[in-house]
C-alpha cells in the first residue's frame, strides 16, 4: 500500500469516532471543575465550604472512574472493543444531563459517581481499538490524534462554563455524546479481537493481572507512569484559584481559564509527544523527557511569587505541556499486553491513575493542615515524581511491537 494511502487511513472512521468520542469525554470530564464554583454556589455552599465539598465531589467521581475502569475494560475483552466505547457514551452522557437538575450535594455527588463510571470506558477501548485496526507503525499517529482532539475538548468546557449558565453546560455536554452515539453506524470491530475471541484463550480475566509477578509488575508500572498528570491537574490547576494568593499572584485567578490553559497545553504536549515518540522510536525516552519539563514546571510554579495573572496562566500552560504525555502514556499500557487483557489493562490503567486522585487529595489535604498549600504540594508532587520515574526504568519499550498475540 502507497505511503499515502496508509497515512489515509489514521483519519478512517473509526479513528474519527474515537477521536471525538474522547472529545466528548474529556469535555464532561473537566465540565465539573469548571463549573464547580457557580454550581456550588448556587447550591447554597459558600466560602471555605466550597474546597470540602469539591473534594467530595471529586472523589466520588474519581472512585466512580476507578470502579467503572474495570467493569468497562472487562466488557471490552469479553464483548468487543465498540461494546464498551458506546455503552460508556451513552452512560456519561445520561448521567451528565442528570447534572443539570440536582438541587443538593447528595444528588450532586449520585450523579457524579455515575458521570464518572460512564466516563471510565471510552478512552480506554478508543485507545484499543486504534492501536489494533492502524500498522504497528502508524498506531502512535492514531492514538495521539485521539488524545489530542479529546483533550481539546477540555478548551471547549472551558468556553462553556465561561459563557453558559452551569446547568445549561452539563445538559450541553451530555446532548454532544448522544448526538455522537448516531455516528456509530459504520464502526468496525477490531480484527485482532474477532480472531482471539474465537481461540478459546481466557479473556477479560482481571484477576489474572494479580496472579502472576511479571504481569502484576507491568500493570503497576503502567499505572504509577501517570501519578505526575493527575497530581499536576487535580492539585495545581483545580486549585488555581487558592494557590494564587499564596503564590503571591497580582490579581484574580479564574479556575475555568486556569483549566483552559492547562488543557490547551495537555492538547499541545500530546501532538508533540505522539510525534516526538514516533520519530525517536522510543515511547520510554518521550516519558522521561516530559517528566523532566514537568518537573521544571512544578518546581517554578510552586517557587515563583509575584505573578501577574497572565504569566501564571502562562505558566499553568506550560505544567499542562509537560503533562500532556498522557497519549504516549496510554499508548504504553495497550501495547504491553496481550489482545485477551488489552481492553482491560487499557481501560483500567488511566482510571486507576485517575482513582488515585482521592489518595493524592488526602495527602495533600493532611500536609496542608501542617505545612500549607505550597509545603503540601511539594511534598505529594515529589512523591508523584518518584513513584513514576523509578516505575518508567522497569518498563520494556513497546514501539513497534507487533500487537497480534496473547497473554
Amino acid at each position: 500500500m502507497p505511503q499515502a494511502s496508509r497515512l489515509r487511513s489514521v483519519l478512517s472512521l473509526t479513528v474519527l469516532v474515537a477521536s471525538l468520542g474522547y472529545f466528548v469525554d474529556m469535555f464532561d470530564l473537566l465540565l465539573f471543575p469548571i463549573l464547580r464554583q457557580p454550581s456550588l454556589t448556587d447550591l447554597g455552599i459558600l466560602g471555605p465550604a466550597q474546597l470540602e465539598a469539591y473534594k467530595n465531589l471529586l472523589n466520588a467521581q474519581m472512585v466512580g472512574m476507578l470502579l467503572g475502569g474495570i467493569f468497562w475494560g472487562v466488557l471490552g475483552d469479553k464483548k468487543g472493543r465498540l461494546s464498551t466505547l458506546f455503552g460508556s457514551i451513552a452512560l456519561y452522557s445520561v448521567a451528565n444531563i442528570a447534572n443539570a437538575f440536582v438541587h443538593s450535594t447528595h444528588t450532586y455527588m449520585l450523579w457524579r459517581f455515575l458521570a464518572g463510571f460512564g466516563l471510565a470506558g471510552e478512552l480506554g477501548a478508543a485507545v484499543t481499538l486504534v492501536s489494533e485496526i492502524l500498522p504497528r507503525d502508524l498506531r502512535v499517529y492514531g492514538t495521539t490524534l485521539v488524545a489530542a482532539v479529546g483533550i481539546f475538548g477540555t478548551v471547549a468546557a472551558g468556553l462553556v462554563g465561561r459563557y453558559l449558565p452551569w446547568r445549561m453546560g452539563y445538559l450541553m455536554g451530555g446532548g454532544l455524546g448522544l448526538l455522537l452515539l448516531v455516528m456509530r453506524i459504520g464502526i468496525r470491530e477490531s480484527a485482532m479481537f474477532n480472531k482471539e475471541k474465537t481461540s478459546g484463550v481466557a479473556r477479560g480475566d482481571f484477576l489474572s493481572l494479580f496472579t502472576h509477578a511479571g504481569r502484576l509488575g507491568r500493570y503497576l508500572r503502567c499505572i504509577l507512569i501517570g501519578l505526575p498528570t493527575w497530581f499536576v491537574v487535580a492539585i495545581l490547576v483545580n486549585l488555581a484559584p487558592e494557590f494564587a494568593p499564596r503564590l503571591g499572584v497580582a490579581g484574580p485567578v479564574n479556575a475555568g481559564t486556569a483549566v483552559a490553559f492547562c488543557y490547551s497545553g495537555i492538547t499541545l504536549g500530546s501532538l508533540c509527544s505522539g510525534l516526538l515518540s514516533q520519530a525517536l522510536g522510543s515511547r520510554r525516552k518521550v516519558v522521561a523527557l516530559f517528566l523532566a519539563l514537568s518537573v521544571l514546571g512544578v518546581a517554578t510554579y510552586l517557587g515563583v511569587r509575584g505573578l501577574r495573572p497572565a504569566l501564571y496562566y502562562a505558566l499553568i500552560g506550560w505544567l499542562g505541556l509537560s503533562a500532556g504525555y498522557w497519549a504516549v502514556f496510554v499508548t504504553i499500557a495497550a501495547e504491553q499486553f496481550g489482545t485477551n487483557l488489552r481492553s482491560t489493562v487499557a481501560t483500567t490503567v488511566p482510571n486507576f491513575v485517575r482513582g488515585a486522585v482521592p489518595l493524592i487529595t488526602l495527602g495533600f489535604m493532611y500536609f496542608k493542615d501542617r505545612l500549607g498549600f505550597v509545603g503540601s504540594a511539594w511534598i505529594v508532587g515529589a512523591a508523584c515524581f518518584a513513584l513514576a520515574a523509578v516505575s518508567l526504568m522497569g518498563l520494556q519499550e513497546t514501539h513497534g511491537r507487533d500487537l497480534d498475540f496473547v497473554e
